[in-house]
């Protein structure tokens, strides 16, 4: 099965591009909404992007900032778009305008223009504070020590830690209440990629300054978007290989075919790819700070596991595109299945779930979620939005329509 590249790798190779002085070319990236909203948001700051073939977008990186001295960038509804560009932007010299969607506008900011404040960054907030749309005034960006609480989002570790090697005296950020881990491990891995030291003692990172070198970079298959596939083919019995997702992947996400192992599927990881074999589903308690964007895929197909599945330490998911633990708590009870919910966990009870209409809340991760549980659910599934998967996967309904068809 041939998944798309990784989001999250796109969105961190498209900023390391940028800060690299000269041209690097990305192979076989992420070609969806938020990737060409990340890719027009370089644009808008005056960096050459050319993203004409799907197969290898080119960018000209610039050591020093943004080329253009004024910008207005729109973020649409990426969150890596919205936290990555601003830290990018500050590494420059100029007013920009940053902006997003009413769903983007609502999700926080503060632990990064906090951040950004603190280090001299001039944000001035357009409507709610923390939020966007706000205008930052960049003269480049001093450095120095930071304490950062990352219990929110990653992400924010994740635009300063980017940021880090572009500061004139580097960046030492003491970190608090990390969830996601592994995506702090992606990046960086891919900061050393593009020859940038980065150390790290505990929940202690620091990066002095350093140059980004441009490169030709290969995006793997995104683990989330596998997760889906694998999911089905532990509930329908049947099987997939995903190649290119193997022993040596970035991304933690593909840890979730570890919960399927537990629950009874069959797992087999080299370094060539991943492959689920489909076994009776046990269910269990299973903590998914971690992986928390795949909460969904695993509470889709938690009713028709043979004890409850319970999903602990996701209060994060609350905080994502909508709330994902109350979005799967009530799908799920629409299709007539019981569910008890906490501040940060999910208890899915066994059930027959009958035919109902999901309601997606544009949540690109709940949509493919709940596709998965459609193909076990007599009569099968409707959706409100099923077009919000162009977020991460524009193609995911045609791919999937097919694979389950070969499923029988």
């Amino acid at each position: 099965m041939l998944i798309p590249g990784s989001k999250s790798i796109t969105a961190r190779a498209l900023f390391l591009a940028a800060a690299a002085e000269g041209e690097t070319r990305l192979v076989q990236p992420l070609r969806s909404d938020d990737t060409e909203a990340f890719a027009e948001g370089l644009r808008r700051l005056g960096y050459a992007v050319d993203s004409s073939r799907d197969d290898e977008w080119v960018i000209g990186g610039r050591a020093g900032g943004p080329p253009r001295a004024e910008a207005e960038v729109s973020c649409r509804d990426g969150a890596t778009t919205a936290r990555f560009l601003p830290a990018l932007a500050a590494t420059g010299r100029g007013s920009y305008r940053f902006d997003a969607s009413e769903q983007m506008r609502r999700r926080p900011m503060a632990p990064l223009t906090d951040a950004l404040t603190a280090l001299g960054v001039k944000i001035d907030f357009l409507g709610e504070a923390d939020h966007h749309p706000f205008a930052l005034s960049a003269n480049g960006v001093e450095g120095g020590a930071l304490t950062l609480d990352a219990s929110i989002s990653s992400q924010f570790l994740t635009a300063l830690l980017l940021l880090a090697p572009l500061t004139r005296k580097g960046l030492r950020i003491d970190v608090s209440d990390l969830v996601s881990v592994p995506y702090v491990g992606i990046t960086v891995a891919m900061m050393r990629s593009f020859g940038i030291e980065v150390d790290v003692a505990g929940s202690t990172y620091d990066v002095r300054p350093q140059a980004y070198r441009p490169q030709a970079y290969r995006i793997e298959p995104d683990a989330s978007s596998a997760s889906y596939f694998f999911a089905a083919a532990a509930l329908a019995g049947g099987e997939v290989t995903v190649p290119g997702l193997g022993s040596g992947a970035l991304q933690g996400d593909l840890a979730f075919v570890e919960v399927l192992e537990e629950m009874g599927a069959h797992v087999s990881i080299t370094p060539e790819g991943t492959t689920v074999r489909g076994g009776a589903l046990r269910g269990g308690t299973y903590n998914m700070r971690d992986i928390s964007d795949t909460m969904p895929t695993l509470a889709a197909i938690a009713p028709f596991a043979e004890a409850p599945t319970k999903i602990v330490d996701v209060y994060n998911t609350r905080l994502k595109e909508c709330d994902r633990l109350e979005a799967c708590a009530g799908n799920l009870r629409r299709m007539g299945i019981t569910v008890d919910t906490g501040r940060d966990w999910i208890e899915i009870h066994p059930g027959t779930p009958r035919t109902a209409e999901v309601e997606t809340f544009r949540d690109h991760r709940i949509a493919m979620a709940f596709s998965v549980a459609a193909l076990r659910v007599d009569g099968g599934l409707t959706f409100d939005d099923p077009g919000c998967v162009k977020k991460t996967f524009p193609d995911f309904h045609r791919a999937f329509a097919d694979f389950a068809a070969k499923l029988g």
